[in-house]
Order: C-alpha cells, then sequence, then structure tokens
C-alpha cells in the first residue's frame, strides 16, 4: 500500500531537489567556480531521502564526502549549501568548510567528513548521548563501503550491541571504494557484519525510495523502543565519477555498458514513472515541482555568488568550542 500522495509528492520534491542541485554543482565544477574537491550524489538519491523520510526534526545524521544528498534530505537550505560550497561567508560553515565538511547541529546534521568512515563513530557517541540523557531520538549513520572494511565499524558494532543503542548504520553500497571495484576488496556482503554482534541486519535495494523509506522506518522503530542498532546496506550506485574532474588523474575504471545499466534504474525516473502509474499523480504536476526545484537552485546560486568571501580576521573564529559552552 501506498503512503498517501502527499507524502509521495515530498519525496519526489526531495530527490528532485538533490539531483538538480548536484547536477548543477557539476556543471560549476566544471567551470572552474567551485574550489576543491566535490563528490556528488547522483544515482543514490533514493537512499538519503527515504532514510531521512522517516525521522524526526530531533533526530540526527552523520554523513560522509558524498554528502550533499543527506543534508539537503535532512532539511538543509540549498541557497546556505551552495555557498558553502563557493567559500562563502553566509555558508553553512561561513565558507571555511567547503564541500565535504557542512553541518547544521540545529538540523540534527552532525556533519559531512573527509575522513571515510569517520561519522560511524560519531553516530555511536550520538546513539549514547541519547540513550544516557534519557532521550528518544535515533541517529542514522551514512557510510559507503569503502568505509565498509574500517575497523571502527566493528567497533561501532560491538559497542552499539552491547548497550543497545539507537543507531541506524546505512551503508550505501555504490559498487566502488574510490575507483577499485567493492568486490575486489571486500570479502561477503557488507550488511552480514551485524550478525556476529546479535545486530538486526538486512539489504535494501537502495534505488527504491519507498523500500529505503520502510526498511529504515522499522530499523528506526526498533531503535526508539530501546531494542537497538541495526545494520542495513543498501544497493544502489554513483552515475558520476568518485570525484568530479577525475578523468585529468585517472583512467577509466567503469564500462559504458555498466553504467548504462544502472542508469536504467534511475531512482528518480522510476519513482516519477510510479507516481504516474500507480498514484495517479499528472505528469504537469510533476512538470511544476521540477521546475520549482529548478528555480530554488537557480536563486541559490544567485545567492552564493551575492555572498562575500570570509574575512582573514575569522581563519582562527570557530576551531574550538567557546570556554564554559
Amino acid at each position: 500500500m501506498l503512503p498517501d500522495t502527499e507524502i509521495l509528492l515530498s519525496l519526489y520534491r526531495r530527490m528532485v531537489r538533490i539531483r538538480i542541485f548536484e547536477e548543477k554543482v557539476q556543471e560549476l565544477h566544471r567551470l572552474g567556480k567551485l574550489p576543491g574537491f566535490v563528490h556528488v550524489y547522483v544515482g543514490e538519491e533514493a537512499v538519503a531521502v527515504g532514510a531521512c523520510s522517516v525521522l524526526r526534526d530531533t533526530d540526527h545524521i552523520t554523513s560522509t564526502h558524498r554528502g550533499h544528498g543527506h543534508c539537503i534530505a535532512k532539511g538543509a537550505d540549498v541557497a546556505p549549501m551552495m555557498a558553502e560550497l563557493f567559500g562563502r561567508a553566509d555558508g553553512y560553515c561561513r565558507g571555511k568548510g567547503g564541500s565535504m565538511h557542512i553541518i547544521d547541529t540545529s538540523l540534527g546534521i552532525l556533519g559531512a567528513n573527509g575522513i571515510v568512515g569517520g561519522g560511524i563513530p560519531m553516530a555511536t557517541g550520538s546513539g549514547l548521548a541519547d540513550a544516557v540523557l534519557g532521550r528518544d531520538g535515533v541517529t542514522v549513520c551514512f557510510f559507503g563501503d569503502g568505509a565498509a572494511n574500517q575497523g571502527v565499524l566493528l567497533e561501532a558494532l560491538n559497542l552499539a550491541a552491547i548497550w543497545q543503542l539507537p543507531v541506524v548504520y546505512l551503508c550505501e553500497s555504490n559498487q566502488y571504494m574510490e575507483y577499485t571495484p567493492t568486490t575486489d576488496l571486500t570479502a561477503g556482503r557488507i550488511y552480514r557484519r551485524g550478525e556476529p554482534f546479535g545486530v538486526t541486519s538486512m539489504e535494501v535495494d537502495g534505488n527504491d525510495v519507498l523500500e529505503v523509506r520502510r526498511v529504515v522506518g522499522e530499523a528506526v522503530d526498533r531503535a526508539r523502543r530501546g531494542e537497538g542498532p541495526t545494520l542495513i546496506e543498501a544497493i544502489t550506485y554513483r552515475f558520476s565519477g568518485h570525484s568530479e574532474g577525475e578523468s585529468a588523474f585517472v583512467s577509466a575504471y567503469r564500462t559504458e555498458e555498466e553504467v548504462e545499466s544502472w542508469k536504467a534504474r534511475d531512482p528518480v525516473t522510476c519513482f516519477r514513472d510510479l507516481l504516474q502509474t500507480e498514484a495517479g499523480v499528472a505528469a504537469a504536476e510533476l512538470d511544476s515541482i521540477d521546475a520549482e526545484e529548478q528555480e530554488a537552485v537557480r536563486k541559490a546560486v544567485a545567492f552564493a555568488e551575492a555572498s562575500p568571501h570570509p574575512s582573514p580576521d575569522e581563519a582562527l573564529d570557530h576551531v574550538f568550542a567557546p570556554a564554559g559552552g
């Protein structure tokens, strides 16, 4: 049974917002307007949107170097997001964090992270804080298949299982560890790594936003009831390379046939088709959403370009928490 139309359209809007934002980021990077590296989320939108759709505003997420989609799915505004990528003072981190370090604790976003697997212990600590303080919050920890081989994952699963922490460890298994197929470096299935610890473990189609929403929703409900952590492996694919502009320093490592086969399962396009065929949503209504999100991203770029660069005087601000804070 499908959710009501309002929820379905909200999911679609958020997925489209991420897709349009990321495609604009790709364009801006090619034009040389964005400093540093960017890692886009195109192709994986259903994972972040499905997962964050079952969270409360007071719940938390930890992110990765490929974190724009996570942040937008949790409620981040595309204007300060874009300003941050431009390195401008009106960005979420006043232009000093950039693409891989966007954070807004008021939205429950505990930070994107340039360290592979860096969000895993942070999420475990967040879950511990909720447990110790008696809150009913839940933390979703996004990480990639490359991070699955970091020892911190097993350490985190062990502690989360012992203490029955309210954490959902969500692996976005996009088939590659930077430029190497995951199957070349990873034995067995990632989701099964939770089983020796007694952690509820499962796989989900990461290109199906409704399935992600259902599976993560059940995990969140268990966590909120005090029944401990869950490890989920979402099978998905990134349409673009590991990072934008990578062709300048790495040769092709994926075949066109492979990429096109996954694009045929595009999570945005497939969900749009489902909305029309099974939920009776008119194409014109979806086109209107597309246009609104295109305009929102256009305005975000204008906002970013008009924002000043951070003052050199701020270079050492926000490095340490205020005394007594």
